[in-house]
């Protein structure tokens, strides 16, 4: 498919996709964002794809919405059909609405922080499964000084990854955080020199695709992404479930092979 606002490549087993609209620090658009959403649903659905990296253009990952389309932005537009049909019908429906959908997507999503995330460019990254900053990266919520609020379950995440004193911080102060504050609050896993950003996150996605069970990372990514609705005896229960599908999957077979045989790893994903 041919896309007007992304860059979407294919290398090995790792998709690629890249915000690509340098020039106005790739802030959201309704064609963006739709096409965003194609490509990680293209993503998942490509059996030889295993983990998807997501990155920006030029000197910043996403600068949340385009002002000019925000100004003219009908209110009700936030809960629009386009934006809120489901992703994946076997998904909790917490994980289909507009912005929340990266969990539903069966592969790990690797977000690649070049530069500043801000807005709903730091909402797309609380909902990735690994986040890596550039050391030039900044990160900012940014809603409180465009007068909104804290949109699209940002509430709900961001407490869960920096703790609520943080997310206070961040949501009530709208203030801007560097690389640095953010690894010390948790908010990134990592954070490297920003001309081994995209080597880094793209290394980390063939260790998910070739050196681990993509059956397993797929299960456990769903376990992780569902257990805050859960009981313990709950996840208890699905584990076992679970466990019983694994101990009968080729991936169990070629973990324990690979092993015993002490070779590399041929994990077909089944």
């Amino acid at each position: 498919m041919n896309f007007e606002q992304i860059i979407y490549t294919v290398d090995g087993h790792v998709a690629t996709i890249t915000l690509n609209r340098p020039e106005r620090m790739n802030a959201l658009t309704r064609i963006l964002e739709t096409e965003l959403r194609t490509a990680i649903e293209q993503a998942g659905s490509d059996k030889d794809v295993r983990a998807i990296v997501l990155t920006g253009a030029g000197r910043a990952f996403c600068a949340g919405m385009d002002m000019e389309e925000l100004e003219v932005l009908p209110p009700e537009d936030i809960r629009a059909e386009q934006w809120m049909r489901p992703f994946d019908m076997n998904r909790r429906a917490d994980y289909q609405t507009r912005y929340s959908y990266f969990p539903a997507a069966p592969k790990p999503v690797i977000c690649a922080v070049n530069g500043a995330a801000a807005g709903l460019g730091l909402v797309m990254a609380l909902y990735s499964d690994f986040r890596i900053a550039s050391d030039k990266a900044v990160f900012a919520t940014a809603f409180a000084k465009r007068g909104l609020i804290a949109e699209h379950g940002i509430s709900w995440m961001l407490p869960r990854i920096v703790g609520h004193a943080h997310a206070t911080d961040l949501l009530l102060t709208s203030r801007k955080i560097d690389a640095q504050e953010a690894l010390g609050m948790g908010l990134v896993n990592r954070v490297v020199p920003a001309d081994r950003l995209l080597a880094e996150a793209q290394a980390l996605a063939r260790t998910l695709s070739a050196d681990v069970s993509p059956r397993s990372v797929r299960v456990m990514k769903r376990q992780l992404w569902e257990a805050p609705y859960q009981s313990l005896g709950e996840a208890v229960t699905l584990a076992n479930a679970e466990m019983v599908e694994s101990i009968r999957s080729e991936d169990f077979t070629e973990g324990v092979a690979h092993f015993v045989e002490r070779r590399p790893a041929r994990f077909s994903g089944r």
